[in-house]
């Protein structure tokens, strides 16, 4: 675990990141904008990149390069700078490409330093909507406040979310174990993108459950989530902490860790 000082280096930082990057995505949303694809991903063909996708990475990191010239970056929009450090910054420029291209505000910046074990410190941030979210293993911060999930431990109880159920998942053995989750569920709500692990650690949803993600997809969101006193794993309970990891990016996000035995038990039914 790092130092005291060295964490409150880290989120200082994040801040400084947040703003430049957000000096350029949202110069970019809203607007007219070319939407390219980068080919098939998992249900869809369509998988959308943007020039605000690219530029705000390159911001992002021409600022670590700057702070941090040792440490390893890996990011969605370009190579991975391996520099041999144990410290790894993984970015995601706009989690929610989709939403962002659509106008809907849900997307977000993440951003993570990995030190080679776990993520030690993790931002969400979205600028249109003025919010910032920053977590550490015991503390998650929301515009400068302490957040935390709330209790919920019965799935009857829950309002569970995932993206897309038809598009983003690998095929019907995913999508009806989401489902046989989501019809036991008090309440559904889902295209949310980053923002619903937020919204967990917030206290206002229970259950995030996603597949086909990648490292810079939810890095940033573990120490977020676990700051908050929520869990995130695989959908068979496992660590996701592998930068590395080409597993199918089957995720589980919960607020409460009881309720997160009985979600796991439901995605692992088998017939």
């Amino acid at each position: 675990m790092a130092a005291d000082d060295d964490l409150k280096i880290y989120t200082d930082f994040l801040h400084e990141v947040a703003s430049a990057a957000a000096n350029v995505s949202l110069k970019y949303f809203k607007k007219p904008i070319e939407v390219q694809s980068k080919g098939p991903k998992l249900g869809t063909d369509f998988d959308p990149v943007t020039i605000a996708d690219q530029n705000t990475e390159k911001a992002i990191r021409e600022l670590i390069r700057t702070r941090f010239p040792d440490h390893n970056i890996q990011g969605e929009e370009q190579a991975t700078e391996q520099k041999g450090s144990d410290y790894t910054w993984v970015i995601d420029p706009i989690d929610g490409t989709r939403a962002y291209i659509t106008g809907i505000p849900t997307w977000g910046t993440l951003v993570s330093l990995h030190d080679g074990n776990k993520t030690i410190v993790g931002m969400l941030d979205q600028p249109y909507l003025k919010e910032r979210y920053i977590g550490t293993e015991n503390t998650t911060m929301f515009n400068g406040r302490k957040i935390s999930c709330r209790p919920c431990d019965d799935l009857f109880n829950a309002t569970i979310s995932t993206t897309d159920p038809l598009q983003l998942f690998r095929g019907p053995i995913e999508q009806d174990a989401f489902f046989r989750v989501a019809s036991r569920a008090k309440l559904m709500r889902n295209g949310y993108d980053c923002y619903a692990y937020a919204m967990i650690a917030a206290g206002f949803i229970d259950v995030v459950i996603e597949s086909g993600l990648e490292p810079y997809d939810i890095q940033a969101m573990i120490p977020i989530i676990e700051g908050a006193g929520g869990i995130v794993t695989n959908w068979q309970g496992g660590a996701v902490n592998d930068l590395n990891a080409n597993d199918g990016g089957q995720i589980l996000a919960c607020g409460d860790k009881r309720l997160h035995e009985q979600v796991v038990e439901l995605l692992n039914i088998t017939d």
